[in-house]
């Protein structure tokens, strides 16, 4: 039936994945406006369960993943080649380093900059820091640094190279349900296998409407700071069919004319902006700070990933650390399948140090720049940025620009930035959704990706409904865990495929790869 309707529809993809994953997520849009109370509640008790009883999990796999991926750049398998022996790279490094922040942390960026460090400047996590002093602001920016630098990059890295392994090295579809082809068998391709590729399409969608939400929380509030648009959720529905207009143009453009574009003019603009703050903010402070912080962040690495508040817990951890890593675990398959797609060719090791490195490098640029650059108007020049940060955290950025010059337009190409930034998320994830759901389908109609761009515009839109910031929250807390699960799973069958690849025992050549 599911076959038929499909055929009807002119679409081109496994029925059963799109139509399961759709209908899932067509039901969650109408009960979230109808049964937003009680769906609100059924999230926060389940959220405050996985982090009071699964937090540790979450931190501890993320932390052992990374010491994976080092491990396997270093050994003996990281000569591979994603892809054929004689195959070579598709896009250029910087090409490919743009468009790495198109699908991963180029919206981070722009909302916890500065929202971050103050927040954990005014209120330090770690016992004997006192909030407001030099200390403070030290383990404010480790704290910063371990959320969004190696261990971020590692929960995007290790599904990207499991896929990119399994679809250019052994010829598998790119769905996540073919990274366990070395255990399932041709039972990838059957019930087990489909319902493998409905919760990565479902988890990826919320993933991406949970970062479209935030954003448009960022954008509404920057536009009310500006102009004095209402901050309610009338005007915030209003950004989010804006910026999922602005996907769809770029989905139906395709890889190289629309995100490929896009992702190059952003990233620029934002290199202009950090530029901007490093040369009109304390130039001389932020040149030694980055150095003294990117030490401190290395000596602090190994006891931060391994810290859980074991003998006083506050929360903290759950607001904090466990939400972010939720949050990208549910970008997982979406971040994996856009990476592998735009590296096909690039050594294991290359991968690697790529995906790992150059990201993580700019990551602690950014944060240094504007974390330092705010913590010193806080020490040095009156402060300003603590209470209107507290009150919401969605304004840190506009509050922090006025302390700059020309602060109307650089608060305007901020606003320009975030709304690109999550408009390429939005088109990434919309390409992944239809490849997570088509398999390998050389022309699928574009169709296809226009619907997964409008689902997450109104997902994101029901979850602002649902209770905006913590309904956002606690969904992707809930979702987040099988995820978790999964990319355990994708380095013990990365393992085995490799092993048998370098002793000369490909794996078995699938009836149903491309299918």
């Amino acid at each position: 039936m599911l076959l038929r309707l499909s055929e009807k529809l002119g679409l081109k993809t496994n029925p059963v994945i799109f139509f399961v994953s759709a209908g899932i997520i067509g039901l969650f849009v109408p009960a979230s406006a109808l049964f937003n109370q009680s769906m609100g509640a059924f999230f926060g008790g389940i959220t405050t369960w996985v982090a009071t009883y699964l937090g540790w999990f979450y931190i501890l796999s993320v932390t052992s993943l990374l010491g994976f991926l080092i491990w396997i750049a270093l050994s003996r398998y990281g000569a591979i080649r994603l892809g054929t022996d004689d195959s070579r790279p598709e896009y250029s490094n910087l090409s490919w380093f743009t468009m790495l922040f198109a699908a991963g942390i180029g919206t981070i960026l722009m909302f916890w900059g500065v929202a971050e460090p103050i927040s954990h400047f005014a209120n330090p996590p770690m016992d004997g820091v006192e909030a407001g002093t030099v200390a403070a602001a030290k383990q404010a920016l480790n704290i910063t640094l371990y959320h969004f630098a190696l261990h971020t990059w590692t929960i995007f890295a290790m599904p990207g190279l499991a896929i990119a392994y399994f679809v250019y090295r052994h010829n598998l579809p790119p769905r996540i349900s073919s990274i366990f082809y070395p255990v399932l068998g041709e039972r990838a391709f059957g019930p087990i296998g489909w319902g493998i590729d409905v919760i990565a399409v479902v988890g990826t969608m919320f993933g991406v409407a949970v970062s479209l939400g935030l954003g448009t929380l960022q954008v509404n509030s920057g536009l009310s700071y500006l102009i004095g648009i209402p901050n309610n959720v009338g005007s915030q529905l209003v950004i989010i069919s804006i910026i999922t207009a602005a996907a769809t143009v770029s989905v139906a453009l395709g890889l190289d004319a629309g995100i490929k574009r896009l992702s190059e003019t952003n990233i620029a603009l934002a290199v202009l902006l950090l530029i901007f703050i490093f040369v009109t903010g304390p130039t001389l402070l932020l040149l030694q700070g980055t150095v003294e912080t990117f030490g401190a962040y290395l000596t602090a690495l190994v006891p931060m990933a391994f810290w859980n508040q074991a003998f006083n817990d506050t929360g903290w951890q759950q607001n904090w650390t466990v939400f972010y890593w939720a949050w990208t675990i549910s970008w997982a398959p979406f971040v994996g399948i856009f990476v592998a797609r735009i590296s096909r060719g690039r050594t294991i090791r290359e991968f690697v140090a790529g995906v790992l490195l150059a990201p993580v490098m700019f990551s602690i640029l950014w944060f240094c720049v504007f974390g330092l650059s705010a913590i010193n108007i806080e020490l040095n020049q009156g402060g300003g940025l603590v209470e209107p940060v507290k009150d919401n955290v969605t304004v840190a950025l506009f509050e922090f620009l006025q302390h700059f010059p020309l602060a109307q337009f650089t608060s305007g190409l901020s606003i320009l930035i975030v709304v690109i930034f999550f408009a390429t998320s939005a088109d990434s994830a919309s390409l992944v959704m239809d490849m997570l759901s088509s398999g390998d389908e050389p022309n699928p109609p574009a169709r296809q990706r226009v619907f997964w761009a409008l689902s997450g515009g109104a997902v994101a839109g029901s979850l602002l409904v649902l209770g905006g910031f913590d309904a956002l929250q606690n969904v992707i807390t809930t979702l987040g865990f099988p995820f978790c699960v999964l990319l355990i799973f994708m380095a013990f069958m990365l393992v085995k495929a490799l092993r048998e690849d370098f002793a000369g025992r490909p794996l078995p050549t699938p009836h149903q790869a491309k299918k």
